[in-house]
């Protein structure tokens, strides 16, 4: 009798789909998840995941969803995920490019309009670092900038071009020249933290002890705003209408991102962020902030109308800023990255 045809297996197991990446950008060790189908354990174990064909290591696997670890050597690439069905159909994950390490940034760094980076090495409060500030290109290359400053903490770019940094150990603010030599701004700061400068040259220098004080180009100084102490630093940001935004974590996970407006009133903008840090304001007035949401650690984004996403993933996220050469650069508290977010950052002046 002639051979009948091989049927179809039908108790073979399908083929895995990822329907979505979340977040769809992650630091090396950050935590994504897909979302799809067939995602589950099956009779040989767990499935297989690769990232631009490394191993990631998966934290959990369930038919529709499945979370795992950015591996450490992986760059910007596919995401595979593999059964004994098959592999399936190919995601994608922008993973951040480590540019320097052996860092002590402790808010967000500060770009200059030629794409150069600058953070800090600041160091326990009271004690002297060799390096106050590096400077950092865009391939890695990092320098010695700054020296012999106290506790280098926060970093801003007047509308001039030039640098200035605070001391939160003296209480003072200080300008930086081009070949990093440093000159005493103002005193009198308290626990000086974030800086951040409006268009009309104003500095705003956040007091961690509760004080947002206003410096005008003729370095006279007022209170321009009052708000809770923080456990660790005040971290500023400057939109195009001249609010200013303000994070300043403790040890709720409902922390607020403050507005102060011009006149100095004062407003919780958004709410329901864990020790949320260093951030900046995309040109679609986006709030990006290195924060914890709904128990997941990276850079939250939030729109004007408050709807917030986490965007990217990673831990030990400090702070966050633009560059003007179209890249998102991110502080750890011992590292740079950059990444690319397709992301325009606010440009003020």
């Amino acid at each position: 009798m002639p051979r009948s045809a091989p049927q179809p297996d039908s108790a073979a197991p399908p083929l895995p789909r990822v329907d979505d990446v979340v977040p769809a950008a992650a630091l090396p060790q950050g935590e994504v998840e897909l979302k799809g189908l067939y995602l589950g354990p099956h009779s040989f174990g767990l499935p297989a995941v690769y990232v631009d064909g490394d191993a990631a290591h998966i934290l959990m696997s369930r038919p529709s969803r499945l979370a795992f670890r950015v591996p450490d050597g992986a760059s910007t690439g596919l995401i595979e995920v593999r059964t004994p069905a098959g592999a399936a159909n190919a995601g994608a994950v922008r993973v951040a490019r480590k540019l320097t390490d052996g860092l002590h940034p402790v808010t967000s760094p500060a770009v200059s309009r030629s794409g150069m980076i600058y953070a800090t090495i600041s160091g326990p409060r009271g004690k002297q670092t060799p390096v106050s500030v590096m400077r950092i290109s865009i391939d890695g290359r990092t320098t010695p900038f700054v020296t012999g400053l106290l506790n280098a903490t926060g970093l801003a770019f007047s509308p001039a071009g030039d640098l200035y940094v605070t001391s939160r150990a003296e209480g003072n603010v200080y300008r930086v020249d081009a070949a990093g030599e440093f000159t005493v701004y103002v005193e009198g700061m308290g626990v000086a933290t974030g800086a951040a400068f409006d268009v009309e040259g104003n500095l705003y220098v956040g007091d961690r002890s509760g004080t947002i004080f206003k410096i005008n180009p003729e370095r006279q100084i007022f209170v321009h705003a009052t708000l809770e102490p923080s456990v660790a630093a005040y971290h500023l940001a400057m939109n195009a209408a001249g609010t200013l935004f303000v994070t300043a974590p403790s040890l709720s996970s409902n922390d607020a991102i403050w507005a102060i407006e011009p006149n100095g009133d004062t407003r919780a903008w958004y709410r329901g962020l864990g020790r949320p840090q260093g951030l900046a304001i995309s040109s679609q007035g986006d709030v990006f902030v290195a924060a914890c949401l709904h128990g997941r650690r990276g850079l939250v984004r939030i729109t004007p109308q408050g709807e917030a996403t986490l965007v990217l993933a990673g831990d030990n996220l400090v702070g966050v800023a633009f560059s003007p050469l179209g890249t998102a650069v991110l502080a750890t508290n011992d590292s740079v990255y950059d990444v690319d977010l397709g992301v325009e950052g606010l440009s003020l002046f």
